[in-house]
């Protein structure tokens, strides 16, 4: 393969020459912060759209996604940084280089949930109604977000010969993403791995888990009950994608995960909180 290329071969799709950025009057643009921002507008729109057709008013949202957005990449470039630090310790200018990734979800998503409830209680709104209706598009900026990571050729899994297994050079990989098991897969001769697609996973599992909450959305029983299911959707999906991935992050110290950890809990807490609510409301009622 030459450095460029990617491939799904079981698929029959191969992209030749397939950049990782563009340029614009001499200008350098990196795919990946391009879907970035396509994934965070895709968020915003779907967001207030929904809060039109619930009867809220729209601008809420695009006034508090200002917000959201900045300290959104302020948290996940943090998060990633922290269980990263020995990559940057040495080079500390870098951490503001975001052209090559290295922005975490979780370190996003907990960001935009602290600013929301701040939000919320300066504007006085209903945090939770938020929360119900932003999630929705939060999750829709996940899962095109994800195609960024494709275009920076990261967030794989290890070696796979099933339906959508992917091929990239090499050399067109960070060598820290080459887990051993993978590197034991490199025949002789050739210059590609062959991994699981996570990001692609991760983008299909996110729009199952949107599609779910679009559907749920007007049966729900208590205002952030949509807020928990995308917790704990996201969480189960994390839990099992993030298990197969080369690039982890893992507890200093440790060989543990620390988004599996999380997404775990994730998926555990929601589970608990929606039956403890639902049991609380039941009891106050036949009260």
């Amino acid at each position: 393969m030459d450095l460029m290329d990617i491939a799904f071969p079981n698929l029959g799709i191969y992209l030749r020459n397939f950049p990782k950025s563009f340029h614009i009057f001499g200008f350098e643009i990196a795919f990946y912060g391009v879907i970035i921002g396509l994934g965070v507008l895709a968020g915003i729109l779907m967001a207030a759209k929904w809060a039109k057709a619930t009867g809220q008013d729209p601008d809420v949202y695009w006034d508090f996604s200002i917000y959201a957005v900045i300290f959104s990449i302020i948290g996940a470039r943090i998060y990633y940084v922290v269980f990263e630090w020995e990559h940057y310790k040495d080079d500390l200018l870098s951490i503001l280089n975001l052209r090559q990734g290295g922005l975490a979800i979780y370190g996003g998503v907990i960001a935009a949930f602290i600013t929301l409830f701040i939000y919320a209680r300066i504007k006085k709104q209903n945090a939770l109604r938020m929360a119900d209706t932003g999630v929705l598009g939060l999750i829709l900026g996940q899962a095109v977000g994800r195609w960024g990571n494709f275009t920076n050729r990261e967030v794989f899994g290890g070696y796979t010969d099933n339906l959508l297994a992917m091929r990239l050079p090499i050399d067109a990989v960070r060598p820290g993403d080459i887990s051993p098991d993978l590197a034991a897969h490199i025949e002789e001769g050739v210059n590609y791995i062959q991994v699981h697609p996570t990001f692609l996973y991760a983008s299909l599992w996110n729009l199952g888990v949107l599609l779910l909450l679009l559907l749920y959305y007007k049966h729900k029983k208590f205002e952030g009950e949509v807020a928990l299911f995308y917790l704990g959707g996201y969480g189960l999906g994390r839990a099992w994608i993030e298990g197969i991935r080369t690039d982890q992050l893992f507890i200093p110290g440790t060989q543990v995960p620390v988004s599996q950890v999380l997404a775990v809990m994730l998926f555990v807490g929601s589970l608990a909180a929606d039956i403890s609510i639902r049991f609380y409301l039941k009891k106050k009622k036949n009260k």
